[in-house]
């Protein structure tokens, strides 16, 4: 080859060479902005996220906040009403002048008010024949007679509220051991403290033996 042909070869490599470099650098300056564009719109993401979650939150809890309150309301809003009669409060009688008939004898029993506030009478007495104020019951304790309604029975201060109370006389039943009774346990209603009536009577001990019989309370 001639001198000549190789300078010519020369620099046209030397120029194909400097054209693919001037290509490339032109490719890599295209390319930076829409690198920086893809950046710009990845940085704004996670601000608009921030943006949606702050908005949301104090939603939410105001939300919670009104339904706590508004359940508060409604448990404080309830009626309220005298208080149910208890036997620290009440002073206790007997009335026998109701007769009897076939072995039985029918009184009244009386709770009297001796409280300073009204209370509430209502349903059946607990009631027992008992050895004395603190003795224990002798036989069975008194029957529920259901024939009538329960009914409220308000008692102010120095009021008093009744039950009929049936006795039957222990003879009538030939099974019966005798027991010598002081008197009558009485628990009002829904109380589990009791109070004593003197009443002297013929006990039973067998449980399987009624003697007693009482109704609701009604007012006097």
């Amino acid at each position: 080859m001639r001198p000549q042909q190789m300078k010519n070869k020369l620099v046209i490599t030397s120029v194909t060479a400097a054209a693919a470099v001037a290509l490339l650098l032109s490719g890599c300056g295209q390319s930076q902005p829409q690198s920086q564009s893809q950046g710009a719109t990845t940085a704004t993401s996670p601000s608009a996220s921030a943006s949606e979650t702050a908005s949301a939150s104090p939603a939410t809890t105001a939300s919670g906040g009104t339904a706590t309150a508004s359940t508060a309301t409604a448990t404080t809003s309830t009626a309220t009403g005298p208080a149910l009669c208890k036997a620290a409060n009440l002073k206790g009688s007997l009335d026998a002048r109701g007769g009897g008939a076939a072995g039985s004898v029918y009184m009244q029993l009386i709770l009297k008010n001796s409280g300073a506030e009204p209370c509430l009478l209502k349903g059946f007495a607990g009631v027992s024949l008992t050895a004395g104020a603190s003795g224990a019951p002798i036989g069975a304790a008194a029957t529920r007679d259901d024939s009538a309604p329960v009914a409220d029975v308000l008692l102010a201060p120095g009021k008093s509220g009744k039950a009929t109370l049936r006795y039957t006389q222990a003879g009538n039943y030939p099974s019966c051991t005798h027991t010598p009774a002081a008197g009558f346990r009485v628990y009002p209603p829904e109380d589990t403290a009791s109070l004593f009536i003197a009443a002297p009577k013929d006990a039973c001990r067998e449980s399987a033996i009624k003697l007693l019989t009482v109704s609701a309370f009604t007012a006097m």
